[in-house]
């Protein structure tokens, strides 16, 4: 880059302005070759990459974006500021869609007794080993006669020992069976906004850890075709809000019997793919049939009089949302947010080289922030933040880049002069920059965060599709698996639930979903697969996507 003060010398090279301070500066881009060390050698806000550690990477994007902390307690996070705006903005968005349906919000106890989940015994054996129970209720002080030291021992044991909710099924079906007493109470649908607790060994933020937030929704209905109609609408609304909120493809499908929810008759998922290859399910929808109802005894009289059992539905996404979006979107300068769920969308970074000229930069850029939150962004008003911290401008800009904000604004005296403003996009990179009219910008601002959303959903789109093979071989299945970070496989498939289990025990995979008809799959990858199980060369039951999963 060749510097220098004088439009003048700069007649014969392709050359931009800046206009930052007292003088204007003319800059030329001469292209130079660079050598793949120099490449290499590229300096980013985050280290490592996303290709020197991954796992590394998505813990130090969380850092640098002031998301979460590890907590003091073992396994749990502490959610900061900004991270939890990302999650109230999930979390309204998809309140708004329950709510649209006909669902209602409820609350229930957090200690479930034990004897409630010893009534489904195939629920309650699935999440035995992450249940924290409670055994006391009161401690008592105890001084230690040989250091002095006051210590708090448990006491009052428990008549019955509590599990604190790992997930509401058996507690909310109590209140169900209390509630139905005719088919004229049906259909009921609840849903809960709540956190749960799943004692994980290996937790990671957002991804794993052993206390969560989430929603849970629960309803009962009259018969098996209203239920599954439930079922299925849930699951098509988890996968509009990852494509239409948080920009991200997914594939819809049906788990196999053996990753069914525990209990469940059929268990219906939203698998993602993250920027490793591997999968996140991000949200699942479950058809009980009639088992928690006949173990709750959630039982009603039914239009001829009978006594019947409803059918029961239920179906949760939790703050792993967060961590699939952070994997799905984020680059080696910190986190991408889509609009929708970004904490703010626009922020303005006034540029005051000077004193004399410092107040009429911060009235404009407020000025500009109120005429900005008169605008709409898919219904709701832009959310716009004016940076005014007593910090130097490169700290800022850094400081929102790693935060992920969707749009920059910087606002200098010459710019209040010319009447534009500089405009810097978070999916492009993170040094382009484009001068624009004032008013212009004001009119096309809410275009302008729809063109990142797609920009994103597109990005998202190709690398999945890019990264989903056909295997029609055993051969090639095995060979798939003996490389790094090798994406997921489309196969033709009439396994049982052993050989599955088989397969996936020797290549640490499983399989994430048997896609649903209307599955928006990579063009060409339906048939592609051949009519015959991979496995067993029987005709093929099913079509399967396998992968590698958090």
């Amino acid at each position: 880059m060749i510097w220098c003060n004088s439009s003048q010398k700069m007649r014969n090279l392709p050359s931009n302005r800046c206009d930052r301070g007292k003088f204007s500066c003319y800059f030329a881009v001469v292209e130079v070759p660079i050598s793949a060390e120099t490449m290499s050698a590229e300096k980013t806000a985050i280290t490592p990459t996303r290709a020197q550690d991954f796992p590394e990477w998505y813990q130090q994007v969380i850092k640098a974006a002031d998301l979460a902390e590890n907590s003091e307690t073992r396994g749990c996070m502490v959610i900061k500021p900004w991270g939890y705006g990302i999650w109230e903005l999930i979390q309204q968005q998809l309140d708004r869609r329950f709510k649209a349906t006909g669902h209602q919000n409820a609350y229930f106890p957090l200690l479930i007794p034990l004897s409630y989940l010893e009534k489904e015994a195939e629920h309650a054996e699935g999440f035995a080993t992450e249940c924290a129970v409670v055994t006391h209720h009161r401690l008592e002080a105890v001084k230690d006669p040989q250091t002095g030291k006051t210590k708090m021992i448990p006491s009052g044991e428990l008549a019955e020992p509590y599990v604190i909710r790992p997930t509401s099924e058996t507690i909310i079906g109590a209140a169900f069976a209390r509630w139905i007493e005719s088919y004229r109470d049906l259909p009921l649908l609840i849903n809960q906004w709540a956190n749960v607790m799943r004692w994980e060994m290996r937790p990671r933020l957002f991804l794993r850890t052993a206390e969560f937030l989430w929603q849970e929704g629960h309803t009962a209905h009259e018969t098996q075709e209203e239920a599954i109609v439930e079922t299925r609408m849930i699951h098509g609304l988890y996968e509009e809000f990852l494509r239409d909120h948080l920009a991200i493809q997914v594939v819809a499908g049906e788990k196999t019997e053996n990753e069914r929810f525990p209990g469940a008759d059929m268990t219906l998922t939203v698998e993602a793919m993250v920027q490793d290859r591997k999968a996140i399910q991000a949200g699942t929808s479950h058809y009980l049939g009639q088992n928690f109802a006949k173990a709750q005894n959630i039982s009603f009289t039914g239009r001829d009089g009978t006594t019947q059992h409803a059918h029961t539905t239920s179906w949760g996404v939790s703050t792993r949302l967060i961590g699939t979006l952070i994997m799905a979107h984020s680059d080696d300068d910190g986190l991408v947010l889509p609009p929708r769920v970004a904490t703010q969308q626009i922020v303005i970074l006034p540029i005051t080289p000077k004193e004399d000229t410092k107040q009429a930069v911060l009235d404009a850029c407020q000025a500009l922030a109120e005429t900005l939150r008169h605008q709409n962004f898919q219904g709701d008003p832009i959310r716009v933040h004016v940076d005014t911290r007593d910090v130097s401008g490169g700290v800022k800009k850094w400081d929102w880049v790693k935060k992920g904000v969707p749009i920059r604004i910087e606002i200098g005296p010459r710019d209040i002069e010319t009447r534009k403003v500089c405009v810097q996009r978070r999916d492009q990179p993170s040094m382009a920059k484009e001068f624009v009219d004032k008013e212009e910008f004001i009119r096309s601002a809410s275009d302008l965060l729809g063109q990142i959303h797609q920009s994103l959903l597109d990005r998202s789109t190709a690398f999945r599709d890019a990264n989903i093979s056909v295997c029609t071989s055993i051969e090639e299945f095995d060979a798939h698996w003996s490389k790094e970070n090798p994406g997921w496989l489309y196969t033709a498939w009439a396994g049982t639930p052993a050989e599955e289990e088989t397969l996936s025990k020797q290549h640490k995979i499983a399989i994430r979903c048997i896609p649903v008809p209307h599955a928006n799959l990579p063009t060409g990858l339906k048939g592609a697969a051949g009519d015959k199980c991979i496995l067993t060369g029987r005709d093929a039951v099913s079509y399967v996507i396998w992968g590698r999963s958090y």
